[in-house]
């Protein structure tokens, strides 16, 4: 089992790599129907004659695929990270059937809450690139997570 991170265990720097995953139209246009049923997402006709040339993935789905990536790979370990808030999130280049992406996430901010010292919050910087580095997604994510407990090592 994934060991528990506390607040205490996450650094400014600390950076993490998924491996590479694609989208097949098949699961573009699931996501699509159920999410964001939009044709450029639903209707392959209708976005092979569209400015993209085919149909493209849901800016959110590969905002959750990215989430989930990182889940899997066991990121956070077995801590209760709670989503607080995503900020600056940009869908930078549309991504077809097949893309091979890879998601990078990095710690830009650890912070112990002033009110609540038995939590902060880790703040990362998310970017979906594809294989070739093109980044076609980016976003900050601001989760709490629990200090450690007080007599716990490296807690007083």
């Amino acid at each position: 089992m994934t060991p528990t991170r506390y607040l205490e265990d996450f650094s400014v720097g600390e950076r993490w790599q998924s491996g590479v995953f694609s989208f097949s139209a098949e699961e573009i246009i699931a996501f699509a129907r159920a999410n964001d049923p939009q044709p450029m997402h639903t209707d392959p006709a209708h976005g092979a004659a569209g400015p993209f040339g085919s149909i493209i993935a849901s800016g959110w789905q590969v905002a959750s695929r990215a989430m989930t990536e990182f889940i899997r790979a066991g990121g956070y370990g077995a801590t209760p990270m709670l989503g607080i808030g995503i900020d600056e999130l940009r869908w930078l280049k549309p991504v077809r059937p097949g893309d091979r992406l890879i998601v990078e996430r990095e710690v830009v901010e650890v912070a112990r809450s002033a009110t609540r010292p038995d939590r902060g919050t880790v703040r990362t910087r998310v970017v979906v690139r594809s294989e070739e580095g093109e980044p076609v997604l980016s976003l900050y994510s601001i989760g709490r997570v629990p200090a450690r407990p007080t007599g716990e090592a490296g807690n007083p």
